[in-house]
């Protein structure tokens, strides 16, 4: 059910000859307030980052330069998303399974979140994810 809530979101996007210009604002053009904001850049090629869920946090995810692939899962089915527009970002809830990887080269990748940076909101192994996401399922 949380891939269903997963989605690209168009950003406004304003052109004229001397470039061009994208803004976000919490609560408008994403379903949060934003608490925190970091980027991942200089990723060596094959690597990948993330691997991990967040129990509270909601984050957007911009491809700022280059491209890179998301894979994302809520236990029982995947989907990827490829970023390469800086007026997209992608909207992943809590809850949700998310893999990074093929950053091409030059790559930016700005994650804005829900929360502020905190150890305990993360869920780093996959089989304690599931494990979470199907005790989650037992109790409603």
């Amino acid at each position: 059910m949380r891939l269903q809530q997963c989605k690209l979101i168009e950003l406004p996007k304003f052109s004229d000859p001397r470039g061009n210009l994208t803004f976000v604002e919490g609560g408008n053009h994403i379903p949060f307030a934003i608490q925190r904001i970091f980027y991942l850049y200089d990723v060596p090629g094959g690597a990948s980052r993330a691997a991990h869920a967040h129990k509270t946090s909601h984050q957007l995810l911009v491809a700022m330069s280059g491209s890179f692939d998301v894979t994302l899962s809520d236990g029982t089915s995947q989907i990827k998303f490829n970023l390469n527009r800086p007026y997209l970002g992608l909207y992943i809830p809590s809850m949700t399974w998310r893999d990074i990887d093929n950053f091409s080269s030059g790559a930016v990748c700005l994650a804005l979140a829900s929360t502020k940076y905190n150890e305990s909101d993360y869920i780093r192994d996959y089989n304690v994810f599931l494990q979470t996401v199907r005790d989650e399922q037992a109790t409603q």
